[in-house]
């Protein structure tokens, strides 16, 4: 999943530069591509680490799965919905049922989570807004998961950071532009009914005209790099 802050990582969002481009009127699906059948290919260590693919379902919803290429398609596929201008987050199908995600609190705030301030209490999660601002924005949502074929509850905590339209490369694709996103995904699944803990932080970093994954940066549970090898539609 795409899926759910230290200091230095906040410190270095707020510093990012913004180009001349950004001024234009830009939106995540011109960097995610998820409007469209495209997919994208992602190595690390010298070899394939994963692929993604986008399959728009309507003109607002699209499906997104990721998974070994060697062992494609996967069973796991998020849904995301388009509300205005927002991406929101529904949920997500995996072995062989639904969870269904939604929120209990959400609040936005400025690209160092400061001056936060409530967002919405109910329904889908605020993923990402449609609209790209020229300013980074902080997003913090607390909820349920509900497998739907057991009804079991599964409580989480996810932090997101955007960031605007920056310059950014890989060593596959050279120089870009990107938009970031820093997640933190924490939840109770391990231990149900006890507080929720850090199961993942990372940078992910979406380029765009390319799509997902350009370059991941994982920083817990290890560190660990992955850039995007290869994109296409289909």
């Amino acid at each position: 999943m795409m899926m759910l802050a230290s200091t230095a990582v906040v410190a270095l969002l707020a510093g990012s530069a913004v180009p001349a481009h950004a001024s234009r009127a830009e939106n995540y699906g011109e960097y995610s591509r998820m409007s469209v059948r495209s997919a994208g290919q992602f190595w690390a260590d010298g070899k394939a680490a994963g692929q993604w693919a986008w399959k728009p379902r309507s003109s607002t919803t699209s499906g997104i799965s990721w998974g070994d290429p060697a062992a494609w398609p996967p069973d796991s596929s998020e849904t995301f919905v388009r509300e205005g201008d927002w991406v929101m987050l529904d949920g997500w199908a995996d072995n062989g049922t639904y969870y269904k995600l939604r929120i209990t609190k959400e609040q936005i705030g400025d690209g160092r989570c400061q001056n936060l301030r409530t967002l919405a209490t109910t329904g889908r999660q605020h993923y990402v807004k449609w609209n790209i601002p020229s300013q980074p924005y902080c997003l913090k949502a607390w909820g349920t998961l509900t497998e739907e074929s057991s009804g079991k509850i599964v409580t989480f905590g996810h932090t997101q950071i955007w960031s605007p339209p920056a310059p950014c490369s890989n060593r596959h694709y050279g120089a870009q532009t990107c938009i970031k996103q820093w997640e933190s995904w924490w939840d109770d699944k391990s231990a149900p009914g006890k507080p929720i803990t850090r199961k993942l932080e990372r940078d992910q970093f979406i380029a765009r005209d390319i799509g997902m994954a350009f370059t991941i940066l994982q920083h817990y549970p290890k560190q660990w790099r992955a850039d995007l090898r290869s994109h296409w539609t289909w």
